[in-house]
């Protein structure tokens, strides 16, 4: 498959997805890596009634979809999903290959602290995303495709520490 971007987003589909992200660029399928929505039929159900005509919804554990994204005979775009940087990092130590994760919406629950104006990190949440860093991935922060890019790792700190 042909990764168009990955993106942390707690809310997984919604409004910025299907009306900013997926027609900017122009995704064929959606592959929502998440292992509790991967055995939720209701939460998959209603993800599908949000998707746009023509576009495929994939709703798979994250070690589905890190072989579904191996695939080199799957030529479509996709647009990859994670509700957190744990199950962005579990896809590249699983063999997915990507350079660059969207950093799009993680909001605040207790033990997190904000970093960007919709972004609250959990000390697990820095680590994951220093992690990804240290594999080579370049860590964006956006909530829209027309938006200011932010550099999370900057943002985590000098180095990312």
């Amino acid at each position: 498959m042909q990764i168009a971007l990955v993106r942390i987003d707690d809310r997984l589909i919604h409004g910025q997805v299907v009306m900013g992200w997926i027609p900017h660029l122009k995704v064929e399928v959606v592959i929502v890596a998440a292992d509790a929505v991967a055995s939720d039929q209701t939460q998959t159900a209603l993800m599908q009634m949000a998707m746009p005509a023509g576009v495929e919804l994939l709703t798979l554990s994250v070690e589905q979809a890190a072989r579904r994204l191996c695939d080199t005979q799957d030529r479509r775009r996709v647009l990859v999903l994670t509700p957190g940087p744990l199950e962005a990092l579990r896809l590249l130590d699983q063999g997915a290959s990507f350079q660059s994760v969207n950093v799009g919406g993680l909001h605040y629950t207790a033990g997190r602290v904000q970093l960007g104006k919709a972004i609250f990190l959990s000390p697990e949440d820095r680590e994951a995303l220093r992690a990804i860093a240290l594999r080579g991935a370049a860590l964006e922060g956006r909530a829209l495709p027309d938006d200011a890019t932010l550099d999370v790792l900057e943002m985590l700190g000098e180095g990312g520490q």
